[in-house]
């Protein structure tokens, strides 16, 4: 092992061990603090976000750095992670958490800010120290948190190791990282994610997104627009889970596109003009790196596009959906693909198809009224998400309004090379212990009544 991994991972062991010995109470102070420290500093840690990665945009990482910091701490506060979990006095069955000891996080330059803190509530939460590897055009950021946090650790008496930064991440040393740690949270891109479940250690990884958009008949369609357009434009649409396509009945279909119209999108017909775009989205068929979170104004510019400055999100509509179309891929930048459907099971066909093409696992915003057809396409769509009637971008990972699991790293199961399928949450952390008593009153049933 290297020298500088090494002396990591030894910090963060010691710290780990004084951690392991306090109450559940002095274990959620710390949490809580975590939160805070972001919420509280919002907008300074939202500027850097901004100048470092150079993608997104300020007003949606304030609210990003308030809303999750708000959120996650909610949803963990008052709930048991240390010692005893419970008695099932039926079953004869003792619960107990246990830490897993050190937790790698490998976070992206897409959240600098609230991936770290994410992680870092989930792990010590259960009592695991972590150690964050960031992308390079993150690495400002973590060091802020961290900065910020060790102020607090400090008059707290808690020990600093108990959250470090990797200084100078590289892939090799990121790589020797989650190999030396106990387990691992890979949130990034496929290679990371890749590499993570290669390290030998259990691992948490996360899938491309590619949120297909389906518009049902009778849905309120101003309303339905509003939702989809926001979900695309947050960030300038790098979040993962943000809305990709717009798939609506044939019937209504210049009503619903002129109604994107009128709340921002800039609507492409001319198929010369959205064959331009594509090179400049997607030289060589790869998503380029010049896009990714700017916005339309920027990607339109680099195409030699003149777009409105009020225009929000671009819309094009593709020749057709599914494989050999660059368009059905995700688009991590305020652009959408719009297709038209005769019957929903077709629209279901053509989210399906552009799901295989890339983001299998991963989400589907469907906005609708119609529970058959709801839940229809939830049988049918290989998602681990279905969002319905919500901004998907900012309630995939869980909301106030929703019962998900709120989180930054959002599983696709086996679709997307995945673990889990549903949002990573502190319970996926920790170790449990089972102390197993006789049942009471317990009887072996008869053959009969087994085969019967």
């Amino acid at each position: 092992m290297g020298s500088y991994v090494h002396t990591l991972v030894e910090r963060s062991r010691r710290a780990q061990e004084i951690l392991a010995t306090y109450d559940q109470a002095k274990t959620d102070e710390i949490v809580k603090m975590f939160a805070k420290v972001v919420f509280d500093h919002a907008e300074p840690l939202a500027k850097l976000a901004v100048e470092e990665s150079r993608m997104g945009v300020y007003e949606d990482k304030i609210l990003k750095n308030k809303g999750k910091s708000r959120i996650i701490w909610n949803a963990m506060k008052g709930r048991k992670s240390v010692g005893i979990l419970g008695r099932d006095e039926e079953a004869g069955i003792i619960e107990m958490a246990k830490p897993m000891g050190i937790i790698a996080a490998a976070t992206p330059c897409t959240n600098p800010v609230v991936t770290p803190m994410c992680n870092a509530m989930f792990a010590i939460k259960c009592q695991n120290a972590i150690i964050i590897a960031p992308h390079p055009r993150g690495r400002k950021c973590a060091a802020a948190v961290a900065d910020l946090y060790y102020k607090e650790l400090d008059r707290m008496g808690v020990p600093r190791d108990i959250f470090l930064v990797m200084e100078e991440p590289s892939v090799e040393r990121t790589t020797e990282l989650m190999a030396a740690c106990d387990a691992v949270i890979a949130t990034g891109g496929m290679a990371m994610v890749k590499s993570a479940y290669s390290s030998g250690k259990p691992s948490y990884g996360v899938g491309p997104g590619n949120v297909q958009g389906l518009i049902d008949e009778g849905i309120n369609y101003k309303e339905a627009a509003g939702r989809m357009i926001a979900s695309r434009i947050f960030d300038n649409g790098i979040i993962c889970s943000g809305t990709q396509s717009i798939i609506a009945p044939e019937k209504d279909y210049e009503e619903i596109l002129k109604e994107f119209e009128d709340q921002g999108a800039y609507v492409i017909d001319d198929p010369d003009v959205t064959a331009k775009l594509a090179k400049v989205v997607f030289p060589g068929g790869a998503i380029s790196k010049h896009v990714v979170g700017q916005s339309v104004q920027a990607i339109a510019g680099m195409a030699g596009i003149s777009i409105p400055e009020d225009r929000k999100v671009i819309v094009v509509k593709p020749e057709r959906y599914g494989a050999g179309i660059v368009w059905s891929k995700e688009k991590m930048c305020p652009i959408m693909a719009a297709y038209s459907y005769k019957t929903w099971e077709e629209a279901v066909e053509i989210a399906h198809q552009n799901l295989l093409v890339e983001g299998e696992g991963h989400s589907a915003d469907i906005q609708s009224d119609n529970r058959t057809h709801i839940e229809y396409a939830g049988v049918k769509l290989p998602v681990s998400r279905v969002m319905v009637n919500q901004i998907s971008s900012s309630m995939a990972g869980g909301a106030f309004a929703n019962s998900l699991n709120p989180t930054t790293t959002l599983g696709c199961g086996s679709w997307g090379n995945n673990a889990i399928s549903e949002n990573l949450f502190y319970t996926h952390l920790m170790n449990k212990s089972r102390i197993v008593l006789v049942k009471k009153n317990w009887k072996q049933p008869s053959d009969e009544e087994i085969f019967s």
